[in-house]
């Protein structure tokens, strides 16, 4: 009856939604946090006192700045906030530095930075057609989308709990998505060039919004089957697009050219001597791979094919480290994974330009690069996940094939983010937002396309509710075996590798939908 009450309020059930999970978000300040949060305290320490020239060599803490400069920019202004909460945390040399004040500054400063998120939520909203219109405002497509975006699972407990600044750049991309849905492809691409100056990671994404404003602003028609009309080609558009690149990378880097520092920026950005995977192996191929390697070790020393002398004993028993140095399978290479990538993205690029669907190809081939370069990307972190996520929620709610591989996705997906939180405390908290938020997801999405086949078939079913068990084992039996003294790295390595299956899945189901979609006969020449 509430939700009912506010849909006579028009858009009032928006400002509701909005307010509870900021408020929610309040009741995390205590919650635990990682180191994540002293790398953004000693940002703000080295861009308050530091002057431009120095940003990029400070080296004081093992946390170097290694975002691009537009985020430097960013923790330069927090820092001339923070000031008046506690200037202690803006000394360098405090490494590690966590007064009540400082805490609350930083939480507080992910939350405030988030309404540009929800802002950004509300423009996605905007662009939903009201096709699916509905009598109860809890069936809306809009209603549906909003909660899915702004209560995400994964962005509460990877920017309110363990700490980062997702929210704030997940609006910009967001933002720039909802803005080429109208048809506002400068304001769009301005946005997205900005984002690539505020992390480096969207350029994951950049080959889906190069190809989309390419073929649907530089090319101003269309034929009436659909196909290219060549001779609409744009000077004057590719050009204000070009300019609009320039500009805001020589807003950005222009100050480090001058410098003579711009070599040294780019080193700090992708530090290519990580090791293939993150500490935590992220479930992608590379973890499929790693643990073939392991398995294959296992096997050989049993069979007598390997020599145990010469296999490092820390690859083992030493659990998941940076340096994985594989045993059997070939080392993999930066260089690789980036061929992979290119391979594993060459064909969602591909249906943009030929197999023009409008938004909805766009965000295909978005999600599909983002994915893509989960799968196969040098030094993955988990968290990148929420890149594919995010902009999927938009397709879930279009159509029930996207929204079956949306649950399969954003299950796993967010299930993988669990070891992030591994204190005790935060164990009830996580399992408890999990579980609200995947029912949530199930509930309203089976509402949704209730006269459409199931969602998930038998299998997918059953490989999700593996999850539980998955959890009881890693989080309450496993500490209570021998194997913990031994093999403390199982539970990280299962949850992984399990995940990776279900994320692989998804992948291969949503290519092989773009793929066998057919265009439709008429589209409107533009």
């Amino acid at each position: 009856q509430g939700a009912r009450a506010m849909a006579a309020g028009g858009r009032g059930w928006f400002r509701a939604l909005a307010l509870g999970v900021s408020f929610l978000k309040c009741l995390l300040i205590p919650a635990y946090y990682s180191t994540d949060f002293e790398v953004h305290r000693n940002w703000l320490a080295i861009t308050h006192n530091l002057p431009l020239s120095q940003w990029y060599y400070e080296a004081t803490s093992e946390w170097t700045l290694d975002y691009p400069p537009f985020f430097a920019w960013f923790e330069y202004v927090l820092s001339h906030i923070a000031k008046y909460f506690d200037p202690q945390m803006l000394v360098v040399e405090n490494l590690n530095y966590t007064s009540r004040a400082t805490i609350f500054f930083q939480r507080l400063s992910v939350i405030f930075t988030d309404t540009l998120f929800i802002y950004a939520v509300h423009e996605c909203c905007r662009c939903i057609n009201g096709k699916r219109a509905a009598k109860d405002i809890l069936e809306k497509p809009t209603f549906i989308l909003a909660v899915l975006l702004l209560w995400n699972f994964g962005l509460l407990i990877v920017d309110h709990i363990h700490f980062q600044y997702n929210g704030f750049l997940f609006g910009l991309m967001l933002l720039s998505v909802a803005r080429l849905c109208q048809k506002r492809y400068l304001e769009g691409a301005l946005l997205f060039a900005v984002l690539l100056h505020f992390k480096h990671i969207y350029v994951y994404v950049a080959p889906a919004y190069g190809i989309y404003l390419l073929r649907s602003y530089c090319f101003t028609a269309n034929n009436a089957d659909g196909s290219l009309k060549w001779r609409s080609f744009s000077f004057l558009h590719v050009t204000l697009l070009g300019l609009i690149v320039c500009l805001v990378s020589a807003l950005s880097l222009g100050p480090f050219l001058v410098l003579g520092q711009l070599p040294q920026v780019i080193s700090r950005l992708f530090p290519f001597k990580r090791g293939l995977c993150h500490a935590y192996w992220a479930p992608n191929f590379w973890a499929l791979y790693n643990a073939m390697d392991k398995a294959l070790t296992i096997l050989g020393l049993k069979c007598n094919f390997l020599d145990g002398t010469k296999i490092p004993k820390a690859s083992m028993t030493g659990g998941l480290v940076q340096e994985f140095q594989h045993t059997v399978l070939p080392s993999v290479t930066p260089l690789a994974t980036l061929i992979c990538t290119f391979i594993a993205i060459l064909p969602s690029v591909f249906c943009l330009w030929f197999k023009p669907q409008g938004p909805r190809g766009f965000l295909q081939c978005l999600v599909l690069c983002a994915l893509s370069s989960f799968m196969f990307g040098w030094h993955v972190h988990e968290k990148a996940i929420l890149l594919a996520i995010l902009p999927l929620s938009l397709l879930s709610i279009q159509r029930a094939k996207d929204a079956g591989i949306y649950l399969i996705l954003a299950t796993t997906g967010h299930f993988s983010l669990f070891p992030l939180l591994f204190t005790t405390p935060e164990l009830p908290i996580k399992v408890l937002l999990m579980l609200l938020f995947t029912v949530y997801s199930f509930s309203s999405l089976k509402s949704l396309f209730r006269r459409e086949k199931p969602l998930l078939n038998w299998l997918e079913t059953i490989y999700l509710i593996q999850l539980v068990p998955l959890e009881i084992f890693c989080e309450f039996i496993f500490p209570l075996t021998s194997w913990k003294q031994h093999f403390p790295f199982v539970p990280l390595l299962l949850t992984s590798v399990y995940c990776a299956l279900g994320i692989t899945y998804a992948w291969l189901k949503l290519y092989i939908s773009v793929l066998t979609e057919r265009t439709p006969v008429r589209q409107k020449a533009e």
